[in-house]
């Protein structure tokens, strides 16, 4: 079993599972050492897969249930426009959270078999889209602004002005505001105890606080 189907098939384990499963159990379920299910298990977290390490009797690793949902049956006509639909938004820079897009795609695409992946895809690509792409980002400072929106956390950016003054600003994202070119993030400033809007392309870094 390749990796990648080894990962998808823990974290299917693991969501149906009432209780935690070690990582010696893992180890002999995949035919790997357990060093490799520890490694794996990294991996999952560094995907934001809501794992928790849990004590005792029944113990073990576990997927955390108030972060997961329950599993969607989608009919492959209605995948196929969820999936062009995304590609769209995607291309057109109109969301910040394109990670986060990225791998609900990915997933939906999954749901799909390989014939309803060829025809209907094929046939979603027949729709053409047009429309005003906003202005690009830089990929680090996207990052973090979708980490620090989805986990409600402030952020420290350096951000050009419209006067091309640079200034050092911690802020809290309230709400994203996609215009037909410009992505616009109003934050409370919590250096200066105010509420103001920042354009996403002229945010030059950010790292959470």
């Amino acid at each position: 079993m390749k990796r990648r189907e080894r990962l998808f098939a823990m974290v299917e384990l693991l969501r149906a599972r009432r209780t935690g499963v070690t990582a010696e159990v893992l180890a002999q379920r995949f035919s790997v050492t357990v060093r490799t299910v520890y490694r794996d298990l990294d991996s999952l977290r560094d995907a934001e897969l809501p794992l928790r390490a849990e004590r005792g009797r029944g113990g073990g690793f576990a997927l955390d249930r108030a972060y997961t949902l329950p599993p969607v049956n989608f009919t492959p006509r209605e995948a196929a426009l969820l999936v062009a639909l995304g590609n769209w938004s995607a291309a057109m820079r109109i969301l910040p959270f394109v990670d986060t897009l990225s791998a609900a795609l990915d997933k939906v695409r999954g749901a799909l078999s390989g014939s309803a992946q060829r025809e209907l895809i094929e046939q979603m690509d027949a729709i053409q889209f047009t429309g005003i792409p906003a202005h690009p980002t830089v990929p680090v400072v996207r990052r973090a602004v979708e980490q620090a929106w989805f986990e409600r956390q402030p952020l420290r950016i350096r951000y050009r002005g419209m006067d091309e003054v640079t200034t050092t600003r911690v802020v809290r994202i309230v709400t994203v505001v996609l215009e037909r070119s410009l992505t616009l993030l109003n934050c409370d400033d919590l250096d200066k105890g105010e509420r103001r809007q920042f354009r996403l392309d002229r945010i030059l870094a950010a790292e959470l606080v």
